[in-house]
């Protein structure tokens, strides 16, 4: 059986206990505040960055791709986790957040490169962030386990990524406007009608998709979105420390609808919170295939 090892990024919002179950190797992105520099999920908890974001006079966060040199540390302890030979090529499928969101495909690329003679660098966009990607990273981890090819592997991902979903909904627009994905006047005007953006990662990008005036009905067309779909997989309620009420009644919405469909809640990660805020609410959902995973 061929060594293969899985390396992804935190914004796949795995817990420590999924990256031991699964084996796959995280390396962290980094968030910058004011001028201090915090590896995601190393050196900033989850609980501690939400806490500064919800500060007024706390300044603007943004992220920043790994180094080249965190990116070939994790890549060399992903191979010596794989063999002792040093002179034995072991493959790497190396998966992370969409190139429309990061640079951090591109760093990956150049670590890659001095990973030559060690290891065989396959790197895949998830088009994706947050549970979507972390998906993709574990199910490349089941068929590694389960004895598929490399090339079996790299092939089934590629075709997984065209029907994973990510839709939510945010507060604010502050947030969407400090990285970049809305302009002031948009802001001003969202404010001012009290809009609720539906947002969805379209072609590795946050698009609008729709727009209300009141979480009520940001809910409700959540739902509505999760039931126009036909075979589902899988659905991950995303959210962080969101109203009770409000994801139980979001979780009736969709169990009236697709009441045997496998359904979790799960929180999602300070990176993917730089861009929507501390108090969005979304659905990840993993369309079901008709034919075979491994033929796509």
């Amino acid at each position: 059986m061929s060594k293969i090892a899985i390396v992804t990024d935190s914004t796949a919002d795995l817990s420590p206990a999924e990256q031991a179950e699964f084996g796959i190797h995280v390396v962290p992105l980094n968030i910058h505040i004011g001028d201090n520099v915090y590896q995601d999920g190393v050196d900033l908890d989850r609980e501690s960055f939400f806490h500064m974001l919800r500060d007024p006079s706390m300044p603007a966060p943004y992220t920043s791709p790994p180094t080249v040199q965190q990116f070939v540390d994790v890549y060399t302890q992903a191979v010596d986790a794989l063999t002792d030979d040093p002179n034995e090529v072991v493959d790497i499928i190396s998966i992370h957040i969409s190139r429309e969101m990061s640079k951090t495909i591109d760093v990956a690329q150049q670590a890659a490169l001095q990973m030559v003679g060690r290891a065989n660098v396959h790197i895949v966009d998830s088009r994706l962030t947050s549970v979507g990607l972390g998906l993709l990273a574990k199910e490349a981890a089941k068929a590694i386990q389960a004895g598929y090819s490399i090339e079996e592997v790299v092939r089934m991902l590629r075709g997984l990524v065209n029907h994973v979903y990510i839709v939510f909904f945010v507060e604010t627009l502050d947030f969407l406007q400090r990285g970049g994905q809305i302009g002031p006047a948009q802001v001003l005007l969202g404010t001012m009608l009290n809009i609720k953006p539906i947002l969805m990662i379209e072609e590795g990008q946050i698009e609008p998709l729709e727009k209300v005036r009141t979480r009520e009905k940001a809910i409700e067309k959540l739902a509505e979105f999760v039931a126009e779909f036909g075979y589902i997989e899988h659905i991950t309620i995303l959210h962080h420390h969101g109203d009770p009420s409000e994801i139980e009644h979001l979780m009736t919405l969709i169990r009236n609808e697709r009441p045997d469909v496998s359904l979790d809640v799960r929180e999602y990660g300070p990176v993917l919170a730089v861009h929507v805020g501390p108090d969005a609410l979304g659905v990840m959902v993993s369309e079901g295939l008709t034919d075979n995973p491994w033929d796509v």
